[in-house]
């Protein structure tokens, strides 16, 4: 395994185009975070947001991310969740992505949280797993570069305040979240499923979202479920991209084994999937 890439260059490849691929863990499971990270991922999220972790089992999945190489993030539970983003990057986590952003003054605050002084607020403290490689001085004096703080674009008031949270410093990926932005557009009562996707108000929204980043340097990613879209958006400029999570890639490649089964065995039918059909 070659040695990973520190955050601040993991960060300018993204910025010179080099796209990151990668997937969310909801299953608070340190074994399948660790084989996942071994499967060629660029990186893994712990969603602490919509899964069952606590910091112990946090704790077990960072370490298990980083046996396997992959860069971590953590999603908080939101930009005044000091105390979920002070635990996770003390647990070795490479950066955070805070949901639910409306407002710059929520973007300052979620920044704020994840650098130490003078840049931010983030609290110092010696000895964490963050620290052991390089000791406090080599992981706190160089934090501030190497963190990678990502804010989830998922409402109607950030796409109106999107060139104000693009502008604040520190701010280093928007993350569209394109389920909560139909819901808090309306869109999912106005269209009927799967069409509010590529409505023409969500693209209006995504278009405000990409020129923001750009006018910013800022890195665009977004959550799909699975890769029939990935082109598409890497040629909008996306380049740190979620095909998924654990859950949903358990579950499609069971229905894809159940379906040959049912070819298989022409007496045998299966029960019914949490899949949407």
């Amino acid at each position: 395994m070659s040695n990973p890439l520190a955050g601040s260059q993991f960060k300018e490849q993204l910025r010179t185009g080099v796209p990151k691929m990668g997937l969310f863990l909801n299953s608070h499971s340190p074994t399948v975070a660790e084989q996942l990270a071994h499967t060629g991922y660029d990186w893994l999220l712990v969603d602490t947001q919509h899964g069952p972790m606590h910091s112990e089992r946090l704790s077990a999945m960072l370490s298990g991310i980083a046996n396997g190489g992959a860069k971590s993030l953590v999603r908080v539970g939101g930009y005044n969740d000091r105390i979920g983003i002070q635990q996770s990057l003390d647990l070795g986590a490479d950066g955070v992505l805070v949901p639910y952003i409306n407002t710059a003054e929520e973007a300052r605050e979620a920044v704020s949280c994840c650098l130490y002084p003078t840049a931010g607020t983030r609290s110092v403290y010696f000895p964490q797993r963050s620290m052991n490689k390089h000791g406090l001085l080599g992981y706190a004096g160089n934090w501030n570069k190497n963190a990678i703080v990502a804010l989830q674009v998922e409402t109607a008031d950030c796409i109106k305040n999107i060139d104000e949270i693009a502008a604040v410093p520190g701010v280093d990926i928007l993350f569209l979240g394109q389920n909560d932005l139909c819901m808090s557009m309306g869109l999912y009562e106005k269209y009927e499923f799967p069409h509010m996707y590529t409505s023409p108000e969500l693209q209006e929204a995504t278009q405000k979202l990409i020129n923001a980043a750009k006018a910013n340097n800022v890195i665009l990613g977004l959550f799909l479920f699975g890769t029939a879209r990935v082109a598409e958006f890497l040629a909008k400029d996306f380049r740190f991209i979620s095909i998924g999570n654990d859950l949903h890639h358990i579950l499609t490649q069971a229905d894809a084994h159940v379906k040959a089964l049912e070819g298989i065995s022409p007496d045998w039918s299966p029960r019914s999937s949490a899949l949407l059909s």
